[in-house]
């Protein structure tokens, strides 16, 4: 049967054999993600939405945009977030001109939280500090370049990566980023930017 988990048809065809081994990668995350869950008694995207919160701009912590950064539904979101909030990890912001949204906010709670769940995937760090430079720069340039037409296809619904920016521009030289006004060598090219703005 032709599957990219089928071994006979990995040892044929390098890209099973490559999606069998993200596949791997992606247990080992959520591996560690679910033993530091389980530590704080909450749930993993409970603790993903903690970080998120922590690391990014108020306009993106909402549900509707945690939603789709996630690629769960709004009643998932909502739900963690009313756990989070009864928890007294977030606080909601109503100061927004619509009433009915608000912005997450991180309590000092949550903010004790995060300090201890945020380093839960040090241990797949430590082991990309042990490859070599050459080799870590070829894995991000096609990781990047995979995110991005994962992106384009519609598999993944956010990504804040120069390819997808408006401020982004390649020429036979290379890459480049009109905002910084300067070349972009690849292990510059960014994954999520806070400078982001979406391509028209």
């Amino acid at each position: 049967m032709k599957s990219v988990f089928n071994p006979q048809q990995q040892q044929t065809d390098l890209s099973s054999k490559i999606v069998a081994g993200l596949e791997r990668i992606s247990q080992a995350f959520k591996v560690l993600l679910w033993e530091k869950a389980k530590q704080f008694g909450l749930s993993p995207i409970q603790i993903q939405i903690l970080i998120f919160i922590a690391y990014h701009k108020s306009e993106y912590n909402n549900v509707s945009f945690l939603a789709q950064e996630f690629n769960v539904t709004k009643p998932t979101i909502s739900d963690a977030i009313r756990v989070l909030n009864k928890k007294g990890l977030v606080v909601k912001d109503h100061s927004s001109a619509d009433n009915r949204s608000y912005t997450l906010l991180l309590s000092d709670s949550g903010k004790d939280i995060v300090s201890k769940t945020e380093h839960f995937a040090d241990p797949l760090a430590n082991q990309m500090d042990a490859i070599d430079t050459s080799e870590k720069e070829e894995l991000f340039k096609t990781l990047s370049k995979l995110i991005y037409q994962l992106n384009q296809s519609g598999v993944l619904t956010v990504q804040r990566t120069c390819f997808a920016c408006k401020f982004y521009s390649k020429s036979d030289t290379g890459d480049y980023c009109n905002l910084l006004e300067k070349p972009l060598k690849n292990e510059d090219i960014r994954l999520d930017c806070d400078e982001f703005e979406q391509k028209t």
